[in-house]
């Protein structure tokens, strides 16, 4: 007897079984087969829609509908009711950007000294070479004075400031053509150029002999370097101009210095 029992009742527990594997399968097929409900929120709009609600003048106003009872989640809630209307900023037509405003200031322009590429002109201090073919009592080395005076055997002093070495060569020339040389062929060459100052905040101020392509930089390098507290940006560079005027201004430390030039190198104050 209590062996049927037993069969008896794993046979129910086995008939149980294979009905519940049934109706789980069936719910699980039924979920497939449903279609998952459109997606209910502020996003659902198309993108034409949304395009066209922008280039419409006045108040767009979209609604968004409330979630139903049978979705789950974490922020779909049955409680509380559907959600407001949400509307829209007022618009004016497709988005313009504006104008651009800032226009970088141009660099201050550097008067007169600006000239770098001039010819060179003489003055004071330069050594120069003179060569008269076939006078050699002429030929000779000569130094332009304080005044800026070069004094030549025969045709004595000759102003030699603010020339360039083919002018002073042609006024030589006319010189001895007053009755000193019949056909003079003269040429002028510097062989030394006059020297350079440099002052302020630098290790050795002082004069300086001219080399070429000099900067401001190169002249501070040449007096030392810059003292601790020198301003290291720029320089105020003295120049006599044409006519003998004397200018200053500052300029960059790559700004090319002639012969005769002042470099002062300022202070800083911080």
């Amino acid at each position: 007897m209590r062996g049927a029992r037993l069969l008896l009742a794993a046979g129910a527990a086995l008939v149980l079984s294979g009905c519940m594997h049934e109706q789980t399968a069936q719910q699980a097929d039924a979920r497939a087969t449903t279609p998952a409900p459109p997606a209910r929120d502020l996003y659902s709009v198309s993108p034409a829609y949304a395009q066209q609600a922008y280039e419409r003048p006045g108040r767009t106003t979209v609604q968004v509908r409330a979630p139903a009872s049978d979705d789950r989640g974490l922020f779909n809630s049955d409680r509380g009711g559907p959600p407001p209307e949400i509307e829209s900023a007022a618009v004016g037509g497709p988005y313009v950007a504006p104008p651009v405003a800032y226009v970088p200031a141009p660099p201050p322009p550097v008067p007169v000294l600006a000239a770098a590429d001039r010819p060179y002109t003489l003055d004071a201090g330069d050594r120069l070479r003179v060569v008269v073919f076939g006078q050699d009592g002429i030929t000779n080395t000569y130094v332009v004075d304080a005044g800026g005076k070069v004094n030549l055997p025969l045709i004595g002093a000759l102003s030699a400031r603010g020339l360039t070495n083919q002018q002073l060569a042609a006024a030589i020339a006319s010189r001895l053509k007053q009755g000193y040389v019949r056909e003079p062929h003269v040429s002028v060459e510097v062989e030394t150029y006059r020297p350079f100052f440099i002052l302020g905040e630098v290790t050795t101020p002082g004069q300086y002999p001219y080399v070429a392509n000099l900067t401001a930089e190169m002249a501070v390098a040449i007096a030392g370097g810059f003292a601790p507290r020198a301003f290291k940006k720029t320089v105020q560079l003295t120049r006599r101009a044409d006519g003998g005027q004397q200018i200053h201004t500052d300029v960059p430390l790559d700004y090319p210095v002639r012969p005769g030039d002042t470099i002062l190198v300022k202070e800083r104050w911080f």
